[in-house]
């Protein structure tokens, strides 16, 4: 395993949930984490902001610098970029955790959700790797990892959510181009996605509510996976659809209880996954 220690993760969506877990578990390896993310200001339903994410980074040991950014958009995208290099001097790992989610059949989705998820989800993710990717070239052991699901055509995943199951594949499909198209450049570029319900706001406020929420895992599970991801060697560990457990499994990780926000509670298996996985 390579250390994160002065490494610097450029990580979309890292006020909340997994994006800001991920963020955690490097800062505590000593990592420097840019925070990416359009919360500046405190959501009456949502918790945390860019300045609440870097406060927790910083009391772990790690650096961080607030990027408030909405990644629909080039030129935010790009400040983000340049402050993160201004301030640590490289980014040598992209994680795109940032996605709009609307679970609804085609004649209810309207095109603004359409265009939401589609702008975050695929041309967000294209963008920030994109942008990223100038420095990625520069670093020892580049990574990028998408939080997408493997792909998988079976109709049952499109038929109740089309629009979603789209924007969310085509997060995946840019991890199966990129890794093969960056592979000379020794950048890794893989996904990672839960087995199970993650207890976030979109479970929360998607899924069931708290119901919902005690059927599911914490966000550690899933920062704890990433990082034994992006500590492989770049050059050995590309183009692959990982599953959190999975990960944690093959790194000698068997008791995964403690990743329960209810201990021995049924989990919900996750979206384009069969199966709930261990408990």
């Amino acid at each position: 395993m390579i250390s994160l220690k002065n490494k610097t993760l450029f990580i979309t969506g890292a006020s909340r949930g997994i994006g800001k877990a991920i963020a955690i578990r490097a800062a505590k390896e000593g990592a420097n984490i840019a925070v990416v993310a359009k919360t500046k200001e405190p959501h009456p339903n949502l918790p945390g902001t860019v300045y609440t994410a870097v406060d927790e980074i910083q009391e772990v040991g790690g650096r961080g610098i607030a990027c408030i950014a909405d990644i629909r958009f080039e030129e935010q995208v790009q400040a983000a970029v340049d402050a993160t290099v201004n301030e640590f001097g490289s980014i040598d790992i992209l994680i795109n955790d940032a996605s709009a989610i609307s679970l609804t059949p085609t004649l209810e989705t309207s095109m603004k959700k359409f265009d939401l998820m589609f702008s975050v989800n695929v041309r967000g993710t294209f963008l920030c790797s994109k942008l990223c990717i100038p420095h990625l070239k520069k670093a020892e052991n580049p990574h990028i990892l998408n939080l997408s699901p493997p792909l998988n055509l079976d109709s049952k995943w499109f038929a109740h959510h089309v629009a979603y199951t789209m924007s969310k594949y085509g997060m995946s499909m840019c991890v199966l181009g990129m890794a093969e198209e960056f592979k000379k450049d020794n950048i890794a570029v893989n996904a990672l996605w839960p087995r199970t319900a993650i207890a976030t706001a979109a479970v929360k406020n998607l899924l069931g509510g708290q119901t919902a929420v005690k059927h599911s895992r914490i966000p550690e599970i899933v920062a704890d996976a990433a990082y034994y991801i992006i500590t492989q060697p770049s050059k050995e560990c590309t183009g692959n659809f990982f599953i959190d457990d999975e990960v944690l499994i093959e790194n000698g990780i068997n008791d995964l209880g403690k990743y329960s926000v209810v201990p021995g509670a049924k989990l919900i298996s996750d979206f384009f996954l069969y199966g709930g996985g261990q408990t």
